[in-house]
């Protein structure tokens, strides 16, 4: 078993993809696919299935995944402490929700690659309920969530800045022109809303429920890109977060319902888990991320 192997069965797993794995790890494609043939014999279980375009790891490569990510981390953190100089090196796995990538983190992204190039970023989508599970996991260095107050055992947080939200419809919607608005407002209006763990589409849930609507005829999306272009289509009414907003509100093609969300605290958050080991690499990129965000 060789080092090189784990590095590409980790970074297949991360990716899903063979042809973005070669890209990262400078291979040709057929070089991943021996590597990962050469593993799964000598280990004697099939650690992956190729399904079309895209790879998902078999029950044997989930139980594996944990202890390959040890032997990686082990070794890089072997290199650091007999490395004496040189230019700061490593893989640094981040994870984020739609939003927060969208919005928040290019310009931290560029300022670091700007700061370290010898530093490689590893960039994973993940809807909310996955974001956690992938720093116990031992999927992710450090995530990015938009979400309330966290407080956790094995987490550790960063708070980063404050999310304001907006209720927002079409400057044409019949309820745009309106300067007060009241529960009863919403009866037989269609909401586009997000994906159910996403946590401020649990906040709306509650909260419209509290105040008296037991029934919503609603839209789901997974894309806040989609919710924004049916808003601007008159679809309907959308709960999303200002960051995502800015442009659309300035320009005029969505409007703002005066509608009260003092209550919604919501903030962005940087995570990684209490017991991983910081590497160098990491944790400048967690300074910078201090440094940019907040």
């Amino acid at each position: 078993m060789e080092i090189r192997q784990l590095k590409t069965f980790w970074t297949l797993a991360s990716t899903c993809s063979f042809s973005q794995t070669a890209e990262l790890l400078s291979y040709v494609p057929s070089t991943i696919t021996m590597q990962i043939k050469s593993l799964e014999e000598e280990l004697g279980v099939k650690l992956l299935d190729r399904l079309g375009k895209k790879v998902v790891l078999t029950d044997a490569g989930q139980q594996f995944l944990p202890y390959a990510t040890k032997i990686l981390n082990d070794v890089e953190e072997a290199k650091c402490i007999s490395s004496q100089h040189g230019e700061l090196a490593g893989t640094v796995v981040i994870g984020a929700d739609e939003v927060l990538c969208a919005y928040l983190l290019p310009a931290l992204f560029k300022r670091f690659r700007a700061e370290y190039p010898g530093v490689r970023l590893l960039f994973r989508p993940l809807s909310g309920q996955e974001l956690k599970s992938s720093l116990r996991e031992g999927h992710a260095d450090v995530v990015f969530v938009l979400d309330e107050p966290i407080n956790s055992k094995d987490l550790q947080s960063e708070f980063l800045k404050d999310e304001t939200f907006q209720m927002v419809v079409s400057p044409d919607h019949m309820l745009a022109s309106r300067s007060e608005l009241v529960i009863d407002d919403f009866h037989k209006q269609h909401f586009l809303l997000t994906e159910k763990n996403c946590s401020y589409r649990t906040y709306f849930d509650q909260s419209i429920t509290k105040k008296g609507v037991d029934a919503l005829t609603e839209l789901e999306f997974h894309s806040v890109e989609a919710i924004k272009q049916c808003v601007v289509a008159g679809l309907g009414i959308a709960l999303l977060p200002e960051m995502a907003l800015k442009k659309e509100l300035r320009e005029g093609e969505v409007v703002a319902l005066p509608w009260d969300l003092s209550d919604v605290s919501f903030s962005a958050q940087m995570l990684w888990h209490r017991e991983k080991w910081i590497s160098p690499s990491m944790a400048a990129f967690m300074e910078v991320a201090k440094s940019e965000l907040i």
